[in-house]
């Protein structure tokens, strides 16, 4: 790929074991519910993926139900809390849209859980919607998937666990870059995505805590274990559960990014960004800028064309002026829509955070420069 790729946060660069793996696999294409060889081991992949993505988050290969991706297991999720009983939600105000809006469609009540100035969920607050009358399904994500900013996922447990309700861990973002641990976190549920680990786009997992369970909401047949019909995407898992298994050995490497990313925050804050989340717990792979008077689409284009490939913040929102949830959150309705979200992975080097820092501060030289002309033209 040329250019540099600092968007690993939408879709982390597929990794050539993975690519390698599912070449493999796509050539050997049986269906893993069919009792002859090919079928056969298919199923082994399935099932030797199954333990890989488990072996990620600390679960049993048992608790671990494939799916389509990151967006069908949080519904999932939110659905089998429902169907267990549980009839409100808490829903953090930084969510990815896929939960926020899952729970707005299910029917039931939504409460919004605030966060801090910095994107830090308000423990107070949530121990206060805790008390409201019945059983509560709380959903907050372990790390934001704009800022990076890293919830206190324990500290909620211990509340969530002693009202009786039911928490929910979207890990997508998490996973792969800082240890995750569904017992450690005292999750009941918890999703993660392949492509976001290096792995490919299209596949996903939700991982159930002891004593949780599943419903189906895609219905057929009965496969992943009567929890999600449908043929098994192969290919895709065996992809996936590689992706785990080279996450889990590289963790202590997405550490270094840390140093090379706060030294590019500190030159695009000394030029005039914004950095969000800042103060706060972070991934250390994300830095997440905004200024007031440059908007995303524009910043995204104008580093397109110098070579640097990020993201104005969700990819899901990418290419679209809407604000961003994450800097709404925190009360600064002024650079919401001047968000810029830069994330290394596994292919990323010192350099490219440098290189990218340059070209921001470059970038908006120009951009102030050319809007101080048109004032002067104007006046």
């Amino acid at each position: 790929m040329s250019g540099i790729y600092l968007d690993y946060n939408a879709s982390a660069l597929v990794r050539p074991e993975v690519q390698a793996a599912m070449a493999e696999a796509l050539a050997d294409n049986g269906n893993p519910s069919a009792v002859h060889a090919a079928g056969r081991r298919a199923r082994a992949r399935v099932e030797t993926a199954r333990a890989k993505v488990a072996a990620l988050v600390g679960a049993d290969a048992a608790s671990v139900v494939f799916s389509s991706g990151g967006t069908e297991s949080n519904a999932q999720a939110l659905a089998s809390a429902l169907a267990a009983g549980f009839d409100r939600l808490i829903v953090c105000a930084t969510e990815h849209p896929c939960v926020a809006e899952a729970a707005m469609a299910s029917g039931k009540p939504v409460k919004v859980l605030p966060v801090d100035a910095r994107g830090v969920i308000d423990l107070g607050k949530l121990s206060e919607l805790l008390r409201l009358p019945g059983k509560a399904v709380v959903a907050i994500h372990h790390a934001n998937n704009e800022s990076g900013v890293i919830q206190p996922i324990r500290e909620a447990a211990t509340l969530v666990r002693a009202a009786g309700g039911w928490l929910h861990v979207d890990a997508i973002q998490s996973a792969g870059k800082i240890p995750v641990s569904i017992a450690a976190l005292k999750a009941d549920s918890l999703t993660l995505s392949a492509h976001k680990l290096g792995g490919p786009q299209g596949v996903g997992a939700l991982v159930l805590g002891e004593g949780r369970s599943a419903v189906q909401i895609i219905r057929g047949a009965g496969q992943e274990r009567g929890m999600r019909a449908g043929t098994e995407n192969v290919p895709g898992i065996h992809g996936f559960g590689v992706a785990a298994d080279c996450a889990a050995r590289d963790l202590p490497l997405a550490a270094t990014h840390q140093p090379w990313r706060d030294a590019a925050e500190a030159v695009i804050a000394a030029a005039g960004g914004v950095v969000i989340g800042q103060g706060a717990e972070r991934l250390p792979n994300t830095a997440f800028v905004a200024v007031a008077d440059w908007d995303s689409p524009t910043q995204l284009i104008t580093l397109d064309l110098a070579g640097i490939m990020v993201s104005g913040g969700s990819a899901c929102s990418s290419g679209k002026t809407k604000p961003s949830r994450a800097i709404l959150a925190t009360g600064r309705m002024d650079l919401a829509t001047g968000g810029l979200r830069a994330s290394g992975g596994w292919g990323t080097l010192e350099d490219d955070w440098s290189r990218f820092a340059a070209a921001w501060v470059r970038s908006y030289e120009q951009h102030r420069a050319r809007q101080s002309a048109r004032i002067k033209e104007t006046a």
